[in-house]
Parts: structure tokens; C-alpha cells; sequence
């Protein structure tokens, strides 16, 4: 395959949420937002003094991190030992929403990694530092403790009775180390629109923490999860999305942001879609899928199984829009290399940050003949474009963008202009090729 290439770092995104209400029913919602990118100049994170390599080396560095604490949590936490995963000061999306009534901001990680809403309340016994004020539950007529005889009580595991028995106390701990404690609630969660009017969802279990800490910093007040656990944001919009969202990455050279669509909007539909199951295991937070898998060009490698059934190699890699690379097993991953060195006629070079071992030297204006690697999914084919499967890491020098670990991640480079949509109730996760710049 001959492509005329020019490659861009991709680093992480910042979501900011703009939601346009499509529908009136509330089955029928539909959102649509932007994702702008963790590095931009419009993110609280954004460093000016960073060089573009210098931001690519950071986001690798947040994908081996979160994969070392997605192998520690994948086979599921005990109940004495609380934990989810997410690096607290490198999340990967930043989501603003208001939050109580009257409505106050509330500037938070965005984690598809974990399920638990929450922000920093008064009075805090032991809190990290945030330039925002404290959400004050005395000032919101929304506001209401949840009762540990309620349903609501049950959506996290960590929880325990306070207050005489009578109030729903939550404990979270997270990877690395960072930790939230307080009395979950129900809240009413605005968020702004682009037409001009907002939305309200009400009665949203959020925890209300009075003690918190680790590695958060002051740019954020708290953390949104995105997971497929009960507490999610994503899973309590259930009713007023129907259980679909789906997004579409452009690539970073793009003037054009992404798009994140929730409800009637987030179809996946039309020439090219394909689907495969999503596959639920504990913990619920993470989306499993199935790879089958992997080719470079005409040589297919098949996904190593572990030799007991072919169940067992159901879900057994997960996709992730919050980690850069695709992780995979050190046999497969192995065996892709070796595949690509073959069909690619370019001399070898190092990775300047010694974080990927397969890399070749270029010119800036090469015509370069790269192979097309397919993700074999059960029942979907994806075929990824160079850019999808190489980074430009230093002037002159490429990787593959793979990397062997003990977790596997299908990562956000190899979704760039791919519309993918997830579909809870029904159980599955689409694919189509797109122009996400024009979509």
C-alpha cells in the first residue's frame, strides 16, 4: 500500500461538553459534543513550554501507566480492598458540567476507566487544593443524602452506613493510590447546550467527598466515570439515552474537533458499519471485546489463546478512547512486529524515548510503502491506515504504535476516523470508517 504520509503525534483528549438536545422524549435524547485534545491550548493541562514530542512521550507514558494499573484491577477487586483505575493527575478527558440548584461549574476528569461521580463538598475534613470553590450541598435545593436502605445505595460496593445507620458512606480508592470518601447523594446535573438551552437530568447518585487526596491537582474538582458500572454517568443516562453513545476521533492534524454523541444521535449505521459483542465481565467498568485476530497485510496472526475453550478467550482485550496506544500479549505483539520489519523496506532507527522498539528512519516528504493491519474482531473487520499504526516520534523517525503488555487495549490512535458506537442494552460495539473532520 503506497501512501504519502505525514505523521502527527497523537496525544490524549480533553472533553469539553456542548450537548444539543435532538429529541423531547426522554428515550429519545440526543447529545453531541466536542472532544478537544488533553494538550490543547483550550485544556487546563495544556503546557506551552512542552514541544509536540515532548507531549507524545507524556501520553506514552500515561498508556503504560494506566495498562500497569488496568493488569492490577482486571481480575476484579475485593470489597475490603476498594480500587478502580485512573492516574488522577493524567486523566485522559476533562468534562465540565453545573452541578445542584442554582447550578455551580464543576471542572472534572473524565475516566472511561471507572464508574464513581464525584466531586470535593464542604465541609471537607481533608481535601486537595482546587482553584475553584468547594460544592456546597447547604446552598443546592437538589441536593439529598442517599439512605442506605435505598437502591441507590448499592450502585458502588464500597459502601457502609453513617450517621446513626441512616446515611449511604462511600470509600474509593483508585491505582494510584488516590482515594475519595464521603456520603453518596442525588444532585441535578445541567449541562449546557449548543442551542443556547441546557439540560437538566435530575436525581444523579454523585458522591459528595469530604476527604480526598492523592494526586489530584487544583485544575480539577473532582472526577466523572464513563465505565459500564452501575454508577457511571453513562449507565444512569440509560433511560434519556436508550444506553448509546458513540464518538468519532479525528486525526490531530485536523482544524476540526471530535465528536461525542449520546442517545438518538449516536447510530452507527449505513455502507461499511460493522458490529461485534460487547462482552461484560467483573468488573463491569471496562468494555471487553473479542479479538480473534491481527494481519499485516496477507500474514494473519491468530489472538494466542490460553488452551482451555474458546469462551475463555471471549473478551480479551478492551477498548479504550482514554489510553494512546494498542497494547497486546508479548507472544502476539511479538509476531506483529516481526510481520511489519518484513514488509516495511525502511532502515531501522531507535525511539529517542525508549518507549517502542520497532521504529525506521524516513524523509519528511517520503513516498512510503507502510502495510495495512487488520483487527479481526468477532463478526468485524477493522482495518487500520498507517496513520492509525505509526507514530512520528522525532524528526525523520516513525514507530509502531503497539507495545507489549500484560493487558490488552485496543487504543485511541487505531480509532481515529473510525465512528464507533456503543450500544449497552443490546450488547454491542459498532464500527465504521468515516472522515470524522467532515462528520
Amino acid at each position: 500500500m503506497e501512501a504519502s504520509l505525514k505523521f502527527h503525534s497523537l496525544l490524549s483528549f480533553t472533553l469539553i461538553l456542548a450537548f444539543s438536545i435532538l429529541c423531547e422524549s426522554a428515550s429519545d435524547y440526543g447529545f453531541t459534543t466536542e472532544l478537544i485534545h488533553r494538550d490543547s491550548p483550550r485544556s487546563p493541562y495544556y503546557n506551552p513550554a512542552d514541544t509536540p514530542y515532548q507531549r507524545l512521550a507524556n501520553a506514552i507514558r500515561r498508556s503504560i501507566s494506566r495498562a500497569h494499573l488496568l493488569s492490577l484491577n482486571s481480575g476484579g477487586a475485593t470489597l475490603d480492598t476498594p480500587s478502580a483505575v485512573i492516574t488522577a493527575a493524567g486523566g485522559e478527558y476533562i468534562m465540565k458540567v453545573s452541578l445542584g440548584t442554582p447550578p455551580v461549574d464543576f471542572l472534572g476528569i473524565a475516566d472511561t476507566g471507572s464508574d464513581l461521580i464525584w466531586t470535593q463538598c464542604k465541609p471537607c475534613t481533608d481535601c486537595f487544593e482546587q482553584a475553584s470553590p468547594l460544592f456546597d450541598p447547604s446552598k443546592s435545593s437538589t441536593y439529598k443524602e442517599v439512605s442506605c436502605q435505598t437502591s441507590q445505595c448499592e450502585v458502588v460496593r464500597q459502601t457502609s452506613c453513617g450517621g446513626g445507620g441512616s446515611l449511604c458512606e462511600y470509600s474509593y480508592a483508585y491505582g494510584d493510590q488516590s482515594y475519595t470518601q464521603g456520603n453518596l447523594a442525588t444532585e441535578t446535573f445541567t449541562l449546557g447546550s449548543t442551542s443556547g438551552q441546557p439540560v437538566s437530568f435530575p436525581k444523579l447518585v454523585f458522591g459528595c467527598g469530604h476527604s480526598n487526596g492523592g494526586s489530584f491537582d487544583n485544575r480539577v474538582d473532582g472526577l466523572f466515570g464513563l465505565g459500564g458500572g452501575d454508577a457511571s454517568l453513562v449507565t444512569q443516562l440509560g433511560t434519556a439515552t436508550g444506553g448509546k453513545f458513540s464518538y468519532c476521533l479525528v486525526p490531530l492534524s485536523s482544524n476540526e474537533t471530535s465528536k461525542l454523541n449520546f442517545g438518538a444521535n449516536a447510530g452507527v449505521t449505513g455502507d461499511g458499519a460493522v458490529s461485534t459483542p460487547l462482552i461484560q465481565k467483573d468488573p463491569k467498568t471496562f468494555y471487553y471485546l473479542s479479538l480473534e485476530a491481527v494481519s499485516v497485510g496477507e500474514t494473519k496472526i491468530d489472538f494466542p489463546s490460553d488452551g482451555s475453550s474458546s469462551s475463555a478467550d471471549e473478551g480479551n482485550i478492551i477498548i479504550d478512547s482514554g489510553t494512546t496506544l494498542t497494547l497486546l500479549p508479548q507472544d502476539l505483539y511479538s509476531q506483529i512486529e516481526d510481520a511489519v520489519a518484513k514488509a516495511v523496506d525502511l532502515p531501522k532507527a531507535s525511539d529517542p524515548t525508549q518507549l517502542l522498539s520497532l521504529c525506521f528512519r524516513v524523509e519528511s516528504d517520503a513516498q512510503l510503502s507502510l502495510p495495512t493491519v487488520t483487527f479481526h474482531f468477532k463478526g468485524a473487520d477493522v482495518e487500520l491506515s498507517p496513520k492509525n499504526t505509526f507514530l512520528q516520534v522525532a524528526d525523520g523517525v516513525i514507530c509502531l504504535s503497539f507495545r507489549p503488555e500484560k493487558v490488552s487495549i485496543f487504543g485511541n490512535l487505531a480509532q481515529i476516523n473510525y465512528l464507533i458506537g456503543y450500544d449497552i442494552q443490546n450488547s454491542k460495539l459498532y464500527f465504521k470508517p468515516v472522515d470524522c473532520a467532515s462528520n
